[in-house]
């Protein structure tokens, strides 16, 4: 049995502890069975969004008669070029994390698979360590639904739709959350003829206005097949045929070159033989966590998707700075606060979010004013021709405190952190009130609905 003082499984969010706690003088094992970086680097948000990029950018030369643009009807993206150069640039980035792992005297880069023999012991190219902390950050992969006929066909999910270097002429997806929208979108962008198969609604978590907005934006550009549940997949001479069953009983089969899964996330734990430790799962294969996102086995710690908490690469970023400050640069028994955690989704319309939903509120019972204003509306607004884009604001009515903030339209993830910055300071709707904003700039919007939530507020209040 090696003895180490750290065991970090995951070369993703575990970096957020492994070299600074080398640092600090802990002799530290980092494992990783595949590239170094993990999901959000090698398979999701970094190749996704070089991918989305350029697809925006066609999308806007495609629609620009609006400003009074003249444009080629028909531009193409180099897709073949594109998805070879985004494969080098992350193939690239991810190869040089490894050297200054391998360099540091504190740090041992262990290339394989992790498995638990015990609650403080894992094995790994026949090699048996234990630490007194370990880090479990193995991430998630693709749900792949039982679909009579869907196994053993060159479906692809977001980790091949992403390194896929031939468009094909039509695309089916199945899903309609994150990952079907943004890489529908890009596919689409890109010349691909795309049917998305929605089995219950867009976006479903959003709240329900940007759900709207977005569904009549989306729909103009993209074909959908709403409320229908596929039962079947063939795949014969490089053509897929998936056979469609809608909510009146009636059939319906669609014929294309490629199919994309993205119908969910399953935790990568059922590989970890976390059964020979007293580490429990969830009934959906994620390990629960306390406070301190620490597992039933006292020094072991679950971070980032594993843990069920939250999806997002911001947020495990978070908590391993949480977990390297509290277990080891100031220790302390405090527990971990996400506090205002945001989204978004790089796909056109782009939408992005934080706090509440109305829906939730609704459900709640809570008392609060929607302050609302239309991109159209404001200066910058107007100069772009906006035909959609809103932002909308939620905000509690005894004391203006900020409860969400979801924006749909250009720039949403952008314009939404000065939103996200007043949360964390638990700041209220006068602080959005009493700033100047750049005129003309689209964060107006942010103030006009802040305007609006004041006249609600003082249409409402007595006297």
């Amino acid at each position: 049995m090696e003895q180490v003082d750290i065991i970090i499984i995951g070369s993703g969010g575990g970096t957020k502890i492994g070299r600074p706690a080398a640092d600090l003088g802990f002799k530290v094992a980092l494992i990783e069975k595949e590239a170094m970086g993990g999901t959000c680097l090698n398979r999701g948000c970094i190749p996704s969004k070089m991918l989305i990029h350029p697809a925006d950018q066609i999308h806007h030369i495609r629609h620009s008669e609006h400003i009074n643009v003249e444009a080629d009807p028909n531009p193409q993206i180099q897709f073949k070029q594109l998805i070879e150069r985004i494969t080098e640039t992350v193939d690239e980035i991810s190869e040089r994390i490894a050297p200054p792992y391998e360099a540091h005297a504190n740090m041992e880069l262990i290339r394989g698979e992790a498995a638990f023999t015990g609650n403080h012991s894992i094995t790994v190219n026949q090699r048996e360590l234990s630490a007194d902390r370990i880090f479990i950050a193995v991430g998630t992969r693709p749900l792949i639904p039982n679909i009579r006929g869907l196994e053993g066909t060159p479906y692809m999910t977001n980790r091949e739709a992403l390194r896929n270097t031939e468009l094909p002429k039509r695309m089916i997806v199945l899903g309609a959350g994150y990952i079907g929208c943004e890489l529908g979108h890009a596919y689409s962008s890109a010349g691909s003829e795309v049917h998305f198969i929605v089995r219950s609604e867009l976006l479903r978590r959003e709240d329900r206005e940007i759900k709207e907005e977005f569904h009549k934006i989306f729909s103009k550009n993209n074909t959908l097949h709403e409320g229908a549940v596929p039962e079947k997949v063939s795949h014969n001479d490089g053509l897929f045929s998936v056979t469609l069953r809608h909510k009146d009983g009636s059939q319906e089969m669609l014929e294309a070159e490629a199919l994309l899964i993205a119908t969910g996330i399953v935790p990568n734990t059922d590989v970890l033989g976390l059964e020979h430790t007293d580490i429990q799962l969830d009934e959906s294969g994620f390990i629960p966590v306390d406070g301190q996102l620490q597992t039933r086995v006292p020094g072991v710690y679950a971070m980032g998707d594993c843990n069920g908490n939250y999806f997002f690469r911001h947020t495990v970023n978070w908590e391993g700075e949480f977990l390297m400050r509290v277990l080891f640069e100031q220790p302390s028994d405090k527990p971990i606060d996400y506090g205002a955690v945001p989204h978004a989704v790089f796909t056109y319309p782009q939408v992005a979010g934080v706090g509440k939903t109305e829906d939730e509120l609704i459900a709640e019972g809570a008392d609060y004013v929607r302050g609302y204003t239309r991109y159209i509306h404001t200066a910058m607004g107007m100069a772009r021709q906006s035909d959609h884009g809103f932002v909308k604001l939620l905000i509690g009515r005894a004391d203006k405190k900020i409860l969400g903030a979801h924006i749909i339209g250009d720039e949403a993830s952008d314009m939404l952190h000065m939103v996200i910055a007043l949360m964390y300071k638990q700041g209220t709707l006068d602080d959005l009130l009493n700033m100047i904003y750049i005129h003309p700039a689209l964060p107006e919007a942010v103030r006009d609905a802040a305007r609006d939530a004041r006249d609600q507020l003082q249409k409402s209040s007595p006297g």
